[in-house]
């Protein structure tokens, strides 16, 4: 059964939406159709991750909706609503699937994050998710086919791996270190049961 939303609940979710802005303060390196490298893709692997997936795609959106009202939130401090416009758009959209699949991923039936199903999110939620979301858009936007789109995304891939990768370990470290920020039930040991005497 779930709990309802809490304070502390609204001031994670504020915290992830901050982290996950912070990480756009070394800006962006833009590649193909204008679409930055950024690690504020790292932050919202991890906030799917330790605040599963409806609080980790509320602190996505939370962000988006500051970008939305005019702060410059995004990578090379770009805000705005004309950001939902750009060839960026599906990407930044794309991040509220992604935390969303990663915390479903990595709670599993509710089950103790390991790091196989945690790698397994990064890449399912943090990349795949989001690129189904972002590419289309893109080739929408820059009016080149989807199949051209999607090769030229593929230099974005090493380095999107390469956070999944630092994900992973940021949320298996978090796991063994302080696994009460997380706020979640994985529920006691499994103890053998006791042989009964005759």
């Amino acid at each position: 059964m779930r709990r309802s939303l809490d304070a502390t609940d609204l001031a994670r979710v504020a915290v992830f939406a901050a982290l996950i802005a912070v990480l756009g303060l070394p800006g962006s390196f833009p590649v193909f159709g204008g679409v930055p490298i950024t690690a504020q893709t790292l932050g919202v692997m991890i906030a799917g991750a330790v605040l599963g997936p409806a609080l980790g795609a509320l602190s996505v959106t939370v962000l988006l909706a500051l970008v939305a009202v005019g702060f410059p939130l995004l990578a090379g401090g770009r805000g705005g609503i004309a950001v939902f416009f750009g060839p960026t758009a599906g990407y930044a959209l794309g991040w509220i699937l992604g935390a969303a699949v990663i915390g479903l991923v990595v709670h599993a039936c509710g089950r103790r994050p390991v790091v196989w199903r945690t790698g397994l999110a990064m890449v399912s939620g943090g990349i795949v998710a989001i690129y189904a979301v972002g590419l289309p858009v893109q080739s929408l936007v820059t009016r080149l086919p989807l199949g051209e789109t999607a090769l030229s995304s593929l230099v974005f891939v090493p380095g999107d791996l390469l956070k999944a990768a630092l994900a992973t370990v940021v949320v298996s470290t978090l796991v063994r270190a302080y696994p009460r920020g997380f706020r979640r039930d994985w529920g006691a040991p499994v103890r053998p049961a006791a042989i009964a005497r005759a």
